[in-house]
């Protein structure tokens, strides 16, 4: 059974129930100070709170997926599938499964759109990510068998698993119910984490000596997906969205990249990139690069674009107000920038929730499918 399994969870749940009740039948009879009932009450009281701790760690995993497996959570790489679709049509996007969305008729691509898992291969950077592509009940339809469609790029945050984007962050469930409504047009989602060499945070810089994650995310991303799918490879149809490291990536892609993508969506962003343990050296001493990847240092000293920005707060729980507010007073014509600001709400699922439906909302208003 998966870690993220509601049976792992019952199972876990009625353990700690047993050894609750076993703990309160078994006390008086543990009551004695020789050394075994001693032992016995240690022992009740430490696999008691074990189980406990266990299922209520569990309970948290499977609301906010920080970790998508045992693999995952024992810090060892999951392999990949060996099932390979070649008619896929390009050599850089290899697709390894297939899923229906859990919406009525989902089993047909046609009604309820299809999620395939794929491998892009990065030609130019040398990196080869794992990732999950949406594709829109209108992509298999007859009627729209000529039609491109936009795309936008969805990162979860550091470490971050990428089904966090399916489950946790429900993107594709919330891009099927947003169209469906006529609040959007149909989009297609590449969704994967930021960590394309793991366990490395790089922040989506090119490092020198590699990894050269920008690149990955800036040229081979969208030129592989743009060859297999029907989207465009035009700025106007490609847009970039994330959470946490996520949302500062979508931020400094569309902001260094506006050639490549028409809008960029940060939610709760930081915007500067992260130095720590988790990054190692990432600028080598080299200054230039350190600024650039200083997103307000870039708003006043790099030429801007005319990519449309996108980034969220709250008043209370965030703390990224003070930078948020900065960067929105730095955007210049012919770049534009909008905002979300939320009177409460903390670093987690729960807030961006109520930031993505309007956030690809806003997204769809600002691509095209042309």
């Amino acid at each position: 059974m998966g870690l993220t399994s509601n049976k792992v969870l019952a199972l876990a749940v009625l353990v700690a129930v047993v050894l609750f009740a076993l703990t309160v039948r078994l006390w008086p009879r543990l009551a004695r100070r020789d050394p075994k009932a001693v032992l016995g009450r240690v022992g009740l009281l430490l696999v008691t709170q074990l189980s406990l701790f266990a299922a209520v760690g569990l309970a948290a995993n499977n609301y906010f997926l920080f970790y998508g497996s045992w693999a995952d959570l024992l810090g060892q790489e999951q392999e990949m599938g060996v099932v390979v679709d070649h008619s896929a049509g390009s050599r850089d996007v290899r697709v390894v499964e297939k899923r229906g969305m859990d919406v009525p008729g989902g089993h047909h691509p046609a009604t309820g759109g299809q999620i395939q898992k794929v491998v892009v291969e990065g030609p130019r950077s040398g990196i080869e990510s794992p990732a999950y592509v949406y594709l829109p009940p209108e992509y298999f339809q007859p009627a729209h068998a000529r039609r491109t469609f936009p795309a936008a790029v969805v990162l979860t945050g550091y470490p971050g698993t990428a089904e966090n984007l399916l489950k946790g962050l429900r993107y594709p469930r919330t891009a099927y119910d947003q169209a469906k409504a006529g609040k959007m047009q149909p989009m297609i989602l590449v969704m994967l984490r930021p960590t394309v060499a793991p366990p490395r945070d790089t922040e989506c810089v090119d490092v020198p000596g590699g990894p050269r994650t920008e690149t990955f995310f800036a040229r081979d991303l969208p030129e592989a997906i743009s060859k297999t799918y029907r989207v465009g490879a035009k700025p106007r149809n490609w847009g970039f969205i994330g959470n946490s490291t996520g949302g500062y990536c979508a931020l400094k892609i569309a902001l260094h990249h506006p050639d490549r993508f028409a809008a960029g969506a940060g939610l709760s962003a930081y915007y500067k990139a992260a130095e720590d343990v988790t990054t190692g050296d990432l600028f080598r001493g080299d200054a230039k690069l350190r600024n650039r990847a200083d997103l307000l240092w870039s708003l006043d000293n790099v030429r801007q674009g005319a990519s449309s920005f996108l980034v969220t707060t709250s008043r209370q729980g965030e703390g990224n107000l003070r930078g948020t507010r900065d960067f929105i007073a730095k955007v210049k014509a012919p770049a534009r920038v909008s905002s979300i600001t939320l009177d409460s709400g903390g670093h987690n699922f729960g807030t961006w929730n109520r930031e993505i439906p309007p956030a690809l909302v806003w997204m769809s208003g600002r691509l095209s499918a042309v």
